[in-house]
C-alpha cells in the first residue's frame, strides 16, 4: 500500500536541488543525512538524536494539504488532535495522553514550541502554519530538555529563517465550500549581515454545515496572519533572530450533533415550535440553534533568540513576549430552543519567557547542555452564562416531570417564598470573573559521556518551581439554585408532601379535602392515616427523605463561594525534580539503538470556571468558619501536579533505499489531570495513574528512483492502574477513552522527472485508528450506551502537482476523500438529561493550487 507523508524520515531530495548534477547527487546519498532536527536542543541528524521523534518536512506538508496542527494527526500516527467546541478549544495527545482544553487554568500536558517560544494555550497554537521548515514531535516526556510542562509530548515547529539570497512564493487555492487560501512570503537581504522575510496568509470558507432555524452556514473557516523576521550576522560568531507575528480567527465554530435524543427532546420541540434538533443524527451537519456561536480570537507577540559561538561551546538565548485574546459565545445548549441565552468566555493571556542555554562541542568523551528558563503568565477571564427567554417553561416542564405533576414553578415559587415569576427568569445567571498568574523557572541539562567511539551515556536533569495565585469573583442571580431545599424553613411545605405522597401511594388523590378527609375519618383507615402524618412528621427535617430530592438536579447555577478566603489561600507551590538516562549505542554506520528511562512533570492545574469548588478537606473549615453558601459541595480548586516515567527502547536503521525507527515503551502519568464534561460543568480530578504499553515503527523505502513509500505504526495498550474518584465512579483497571488500539499512516509520493526537467508529483496517503470507545462514560446513563459509542478513522488523502521549471506549480487535491464519518468526541447534552450531543468529524474537502516560487 501506498504510505502517508510519514514523519519520520524525510529524503533528501525534498530540498529540491537546483541543478541536475546536485540532484544526481542527492539521490545516492543515505536518506536523512540532510534532515537536522533540534529536538535534543542540538542540531543533529534525524539518525543520531536518540530520541523518539518524528520530523515532517515542509515538503511533506505541501504535498499532503496540512494546513494546520489539527491536519497534522493523519500524518504522525502517536498524535491526536481533537477540536473541541470552539476554535480556541483544542487538545492535543500523543501516545494516549494529553489535556489543556476547556479551561484557561489548565495547561496542555503536550507542550507546543514555535521557534523554540512555548505556546501555553491551543488558541495560541492552532491558527495557519507559518512558512515552516519542519515540524519535530517528540514522544513521551521531555521536562529534562524544556522548561514547562512537556508531561506527555512537545509539538516543536520551526520556521525558515531568512535569507541572504532574494526569493519567495505566493501560493492560491480554491477549494469546495468556496475555500480561498492566499499564502505569500519573501526573504532577501538588507545588508552583508542583515536578512528579512516578510510573510502572510489568509483562509476563507464557508461552512461545511447548515443551521437550518438560522438558515445560515456554520463552521466556517475566516482567520489570516502576517509574520515578519529579521536576521541580524555582525560577524560569525553572533546571530541574532528577531520575529514578529500577529494572527486572528473570526470563526463560526463548532456545530454539535444530536448523537442520541432524550426524554427533553419533545419539551425543545415544543418550545422551539418545531424541530429543536436533528434527532439521533449527527452527520447530517444540520444543526438548529437561536443564534450563531462566534469565536474571535487575537494572538499576537514577538522573539529575539541570540546564538553567540563561543569556539568549542555556544551560548542561546530566547525571550519572547505573547499575548492572546479569545472572546467566544455559543448557543451551548445545541437546539433551536432558547434555553441558554448567553454562554460567553472573554479570555486575556499575557505571557514572557526567557531560556538561557550553553552548550558545549568538545573533542573529548564529555559534552553537555545547561540552562535556564523563566516563564510569567497572566490569565484574565470573565465568563457569563444567562437562562434564555424558553428556559422557565422548560424548567417547569422538568419539575413537572419529575413531581408526576404534582409541582409545577409557580406552586414552587409560592411555597419557597420566592417572588412570582422569579425562578429560571431569561437573563438570570452567573457573572464570572477569575484571574491567575503563573510565575516559574526552572534549570535544566544534559550530560554526555562516550564511553567508547559507539557507546555514549547521556544524563539529563530538571529542577522546576511552579507558583500560581488565582482568584474567582462569581455572582449568581439564579433564584432558585439558590434555595436550600433541605432547610427548616421549607419544612412544613415537605410535611405536606410527604403526607400527599404516602396518601397517593394509598389511592387516595391527596388534592381532594373530601377523599382526604373520609380516609381520615373512617375508622378502617384512620390508622393509617396517623402513621402518614407520623411518617411525615418525623421525616419532614431528614434530608434523604426529602421530597424536593429530584429537584436539586435542576439548581443548575448555585451560589459561588469565592477564592481566596479565610480558609482558601488561592495559591499552588509546586517543585519537583525530574530526570532522564540513556545509553545510545551505534551498532553500524547505519543503525543505532538506544535505551532510556525518563521522568516529566506538569505542575498544578487551577480550575478557573463555575465548577471550582473547595475541595472535601476544606469544607468543614469553610462551613464552620460561617462561610458556607446555598448547596455548596466539595470538587476541585485545583488538580495536583502530573509526574510521568517513561521506559523505552529504540531502533534506527538508515540505509541507501530504506530507513525505519522502532520504539517499545510503557510510559505511566501519575495524577493525570482528567477534566470531564457533566452536561453541566466539567469535573477536574486527578487520576491515580493511567499508564500505556506500546509499540511504535515508522519506516521508508524507495524501490525506484522517485518513488517514496511509508509507512508508520503505532499500537498501544493504555489502563487505569487507578482511577477511583472519576466523574463516573471507579474506571481502576479498565481501558481509558478515546486510545485507539492501533494507529496507521500510511502513503507515497512518486516524482517523475520529463526532459526539460518539468516535474509531476503524485501523492497519496491513508490514516486509519482502530475502532475505540470515544469517552470514559455519559453521568446519568447506563454504562452500555458509552461503550456502544465509538470511533474508527479511515481517511484518503491525495494531491497530483506539476512543477515546471520556472518555478511555476500547479495541483490539485483531496482531504477525507472517502468522505470518511466518525465522532471525534460526545458528551451529555447541556441541561438535557438522556440526550448525547457529539461533534462530527469534517466532511471531504478538494481544490486546485497555484504556486510560483521566485
Amino acid at each position: 500500500m501506498l504510505c502517508a507523508t510519514t514523519p519520520a524520515f524525510a529524503f533528501a531530495q525534498e530540498t529540491a536541488p537546483a541543478d541536475d548534477a546536485a540532484a544526481t547527487a542527492a539521490d545516492t546519498i543515505d536518506y536523512g543525512n540532510d534532515i537536522i532536527v533540534t529536538a535534543s536542543k542540538r542540531s543533529q541528524t534525524l539518525q543520531d538524536t536518540p530520541i523518539a521523534v518524528s520530523v515532517t518536512s515542509a515538503a511533506d506538508l505541501q504535498n499532503a494539504q496540512i494546513r494546520d496542527l489539527i491536519d497534522l494527526q493523519s500524518a504522525v500516527p502517536s498524535l491526536r488532535v481533537s477540536q473541541l467546541q470552539s476554535s480556541a478549544n483544542t487538545n492535543f495527545i500523543i501516545r494516549g495522553f494529553g489535556n489543556g482544553a476547556n479551561n484557561p487554568g489548565i495547561e496542555p500536558s503536550v507542550g507546543v514550541f514555535i521557534d523554540g517560544v512555548y505556546r501555553s494555550r491551543s488558541a495560541a497554537q492552532i491558527g495557519d502554519l507559518p512558512n515552516v521548515e519542519r515540524i519535530e514531535v517528540l514522544r513521551g516526556p521531555q521536562s529534562t530538555l524544556f522548561g514547562k510542562n512537556a508531561s506527555a509530548g512537545v509539538i516543536s515547529i520551526v520556521t525558515q529563517k531568512p535569507q541572504y539570497v532574494f526569493g519567495g512564493s505566493v501560493e492560491a487555492s480554491y477549494g469546495n465550500y468556496d475555500a480561498i487560501v492566499l499564502k505569500g512570503n519573501i526573504t532577501g537581504p538588507i545588508s552583508d549581515t542583515i536578512a528579512f522575510s516578510l510573510g502572510a496568509n489568509f483562509n476563507r470558507r464557508d461552512g461545511y454545515a447548515k443551521d437550518v432555524n438560522l438558515d445560515t452556514d456554520v463552521n466556517d473557516r475566516n482567520r489570516w496572519g502576517v509574520r515578519g523576521q529579521l536576521l541580524i550576522e555582525p560577524s560569525d560568531a553572533l546571530s541574532i533572530r528577531l520575529i514578529g507575528d500577529y494572527d486572528k480567527i473570526d470563526e463560526n465554530c463548532c456545530i454539535a450533533g444530536n448523537v442520541l435524543a432524550g426524554p427533553t427532546v419533545p419539551i425543545t420541540n415544543f418550545l422551539a415550535g418545531g424541530t429543536s434538533v436533528d434527532a439521533n443524527n449527527p452527520f447530517s451537519y444540520r444543526v438548529y440553534n437561536n443564534f450563531l456561536s462566534s469565536n474571535l480570537i487575537k494572538n499576537y507577540g514577538g522573539s529575539g533568540q541570540i546564538d553567540y559561538d563561543l569556539g568549542n561551546m555556544a551560548l542561546t538565548s530566547i525571550s519572547a513576549y505573547r499575548e492572546v485574546r479569545a472572546d467566544t459565545n455559543q448557543d451551548s445548549d445545541f437546539t433551536s430552543a432558547d434555553l441558554i441565552g448567553r454562554k460567553s468566555d472573554d479570555t486575556a493571556i499575557n505571557t514572557f519567557t526567557q531560556e538561557l542555554r550553553l552548550t558545549s562541542d568538545f573533542d573529548g568523551p564529555i559534552n553537555f547542555l545547561v540552562g535556564g528558563y523563566y516563564f510569567n503568565e497572566k490569565i484574565k477571564q470573565h465568563s457569563q452564562i444567562n437562562f434564555g427567554d424558553d428556559f422557565r417553561p422548560y424548567g417547569n416542564a422538568l419539575i413537572q416531570a419529575a413531581s408526576g405533576g404534582a409541582l409545577n414553578v409557580p406552586t414552587l415559587e409560592a411555597a419557597l417564598g420566592a417572588p412570582s415569576g422569579s425562578f429560571f427568569r431569561a437573563g438570570d445567571g452567573m457573572d464570572e470573573h477569575y484571574r491567575m498568574k503563573n510565575t516559574a523557572w526552572s534549570i535544566f541539562g544534559t550530560l554526555d559521556f562516550e564511553i567508547s567511539d559507539r557507546l555514549t551515556l547521556t544524563l539529563g536533569g530538571n529542577y522546576t518551581k511552579d507558583k500560581k495565585r488565582f482568584s474567582a469573583d462569581v455572582d449568581s442571580n439564579d433564584v432558585f439554585s439558590g434555595i436550600d431545599l433541605d432547610a427548616a424553613a421549607y419544612a412544613p411545605f415537605r410535611n405536606q408532601l410527604l403526607l400527599g405522597g404516602a396518601l397517593q401511594q394509598a389511592g387516595v388523590n391527596p388534592n381532594d379535602p373530601a377523599a382526604v378527609l373520609a380516609f381520615a375519618t373512617n375508622p378502617a383507615t384512620a390508622p393509617f392515616f396517623q402513621q402518614f402524618v407520623t411518617f411525615a412528621n418525623d421525616n419532614q427535617n431528614n434530608p434523604a427523605a426529602n421530597p424536593l430530592n429530584g429537584l436539586k438536579a435542576f439548581q443548575f447555577l448555585p451560589p459561588f463561594l469565592d477564592v481566596p478566603n479565610s480558609v482558601e489561600p488561592g495559591k499552588t507551590n509546586d517543585g519537583d525534580f525530574s530526570y532522564s538516562a540513556r545509553l545510545a549505542y551505534k551498532m553500524t554506520d547505519t543503525v543505532n539503538v538506544y535505551a532510556t528511562y525518563a521522568t516529566g512533570f506538569k505542575a498544578s492545574s487551577v480550575n478557573l470556571s463555575r465548577d471550582s469548588r473547595p475541595l472535601a478537606a476544606d469544607l468543614p473549615a469553610i462551613i464552620a468558619g460561617g462561610l458556607g453558601t446555598p448547596n455548596l459541595v466539595s470538587g476541585t480548586r485545583f488538580a495536583a501536579p502530573e509526574e510521568s516515567t517513561v521506559y523505552e527502547a529504540g531502533l534506527k536503521g538508515q540505509w541507501s533505499v530504506a530507513a525505519l525507527n522502532l520504539a517499545v515503551f510503557k510510559q505511566s502519568i501519575k495524577g493525570f489531570q482528567s477534566n470531564v464534561f457533566t452536561g453541566t460543568g466539567f469535573a477536574l480530578a486527578n487520576a491515580g495513574k493511567q499508564s500505556t504499553w506500546g509499540v511504535e515503527f515508522d519506516g521508508s523505502v524507495r524501490p525506484v528512483r522517485g518513488l517514496n513509500l511509508t509507512l508508520a505504526v503505532t499500537y498501544l495498550d493504555p489502563k487505569y492502574d487507578s482511577f477511583v474518584a472519576s466523574a463516573f465512579g471507579d474506571l481502576s483497571g479498565r481501558k481509558p477513552a478515546g486510545i485507539p488500539d492501533l494507529s496507521v499512516s500510511m502513503g507515497g509520493t512518486y516524482t517523475h522527472e520529463f526532459a526539460g526537467g518539468t516535474k509531476a508529483i503524485m501523492h497519496v496517503d491513508y490514516q486509519y485508528e482502530s475502532p475505540t470507545q470515544i469517552v470514559d462514560g455519559l453521568l446519568g446513563l447506563p454504562d452500555t450506551v458509552a461503550q456502544n459509542l465509538k470511533r474508527e478513522v479511515n481517511q484518503l488523502n491525495a494531491s497530483f502537482t506539476v512543477a515546471l521549471t520556472n518555478g511555476f506549480e500547479l495541483g490539485v487535491w483531496g482531504r477525507n476523500l472517502t468522505n470518511a464519518q466518525y465522532l471525534t468526541t460526545v458528551f451529555n447534552a447541556v441541561a438535557q438529561s438522556g440526550s448525547v450531543s457529539g461533534y462530527p468529524s469534517q466532511p471531504r474537502t478538494y481544490g486546485v493550487t497555484g504556486r510560483f516560487k521566485f
